[in-house]
């Protein structure tokens, strides 16, 4: 097969093009992104011969769909705001697509995507992604779900904790302050909460969890977890479910009095020479101290609980993994953790593994044991845990 990989120059592109060209099923990857030097990072890795280079002008759908006609599926690793650009050019040419996006800017494509015979898989990376894959196989294996609870977070491992946020930058730092003011909805006892943005780092909010071989970690809401559980048709019966981020403790100690002094406004700061918000200032001053050394790893913990009702008894489910930066190649955990679900799944539609059509979810739609077996293969180890609660 012939996978197209848009933006295959990025970390995130990059450990995609990287999977791929490993694969004995891929006859060739297509690169397409503006440059290509980030590709010298792995060509000690990889057959190169498999790798082709496209450019790319994101921006233009006729150059999308000079692509997307040279493949039999494609991976979207381009930033969130060419989704639907993107998206709408699998439609056109009758070439699936999977993207680690949410699937709020693309659900309308659905009767579209069916009629040209096309699968789009947004939110197909590693949360989304893995995540939701293992919440499908919780709502086949359970009869009743009451609890709902995903925790998934990116860091540096203790020893490259060399900063007052014990944080370092696996992608981009933009991408972290937007999700430090991402608005949550949480069920509490069986009522809907509603936690604003702003008000996500309150103490009240924040608490902490023991994750194995790590020890505490801080946990912070961080999503809407109600609108996984009514994609997965459980609302009426979960009591409790949230979707939280996780980090060293500290974080949010640090984050709560910076965001009420205003330093992720986004809002220009008066009496400046120019316009510069504290958001711009932000991203530009913290960017550039906050990034890993080559021989420091980034971790990825995530953790998904499950309670419910099971052949009459109360039974609690929990799956976890922990992905580690791969020195050698020097792939990120988490480019590892967005990219390998991505290139997993491409594969599958392109080789009919998965054969339905239309705007697709990875609860539904992604055979969980092929999944898990594809991950385990590339290092990524689901495991599972399973006690009764009676």
């Amino acid at each position: 097969m012939r996978v197209l990989v848009l933006g295959g120059c990025g970390i995130q592109g990059r450990a995609a093009v990287f999977d791929l060209a490993k694969g004995p099923d891929v006859q060739e990857v297509i690169c397409a992104d503006a440059n290509f030097e980030a590709l010298d990072e792995i060509s000690a890795f990889v057959d190169m011969a498999k790798i082709r280079t496209e450019s790319l002008d994101a921006n233009n759908p006729e150059d999308l769909d000079r692509l997307f006609r040279q493949a039999d599926v494609a991976i979207d690793l381009l930033p969130r705001q060419f989704v639907e650009t993107v998206c709408q050019s699998a439609v056109r040419t009758g070439v699936s697509v999977v993207n680690s996006n949410y699937a709020y800017p693309v659900a309308h494509l659905d009767e579209a995507a069916r009629n040209a015979g096309v699968a789009i898989m947004p939110e197909c990376g590693l949360d989304p992604g893995i995540d939701l894959v293992v919440y499908g196989e919780a709502g086949r294996r359970f009869d009743e779900l009451h609890l709902i609870n995903s925790y998934c977070g990116g860091f540096p491992e203790r020893s490259a904790c060399d900063n007052p946020f014990n944080y370092k930058i696996s992608w981009v730092l933009e991408g972290v302050l937007a999700s430090t003011k991402r608005d949550s909805r949480i069920i509490d006892q069986g009522k809907v909460v509603d936690i604003p943005g702003a008000d996500q780092h309150d103490p009240r909010y924040i608490r902490q969890i023991d994750f194995p071989g790590l020890g505490a970690l801080e946990v912070i809401p961080n999503g809407d977890a109600v609108f996984f559980t009514d994609a997965l048709g459980v609302t009426a019966t979960i009591r409790e479910t949230g979707r939280y981020s996780l980090r060293w403790p500290g974080w949010s100690a640090l984050w709560h009095p910076l965001k009420k002094l205003g330093f992720l406004s986004e809002d220009p700061v008066p009496g400046l020479p120019c316009e510069v918000s504290p958001y711009q200032m932000m991203n530009k001053l913290l960017g550039p101290q906050l990034q890993y050394k080559r021989n420091e790893k980034d971790l990825v913990a995530m953790l998904n609980v499950f309670e419910g009702l099971k052949g009459g008894q109360r039974v609690r489910l929990v799956s976890r993994l922990l992905i580690e930066r791969d020195l050698e190649t020097g792939i990120m955990a988490m480019a590892r953790g967005v990219s390998c679900p991505a290139s997993i799944v491409a594969r599958m539609i392109a080789a009919g593994e998965i054969r339905d059509r239309g705007v697709l979810s990875p609860m539904k739609h992604i055979p969980y044991p092929a999944f898990t077996e594809a991950l385990r293969d590339r290092g990524i180890d689901v495991q599972e845990e399973e006690t009764m609660l009676d």
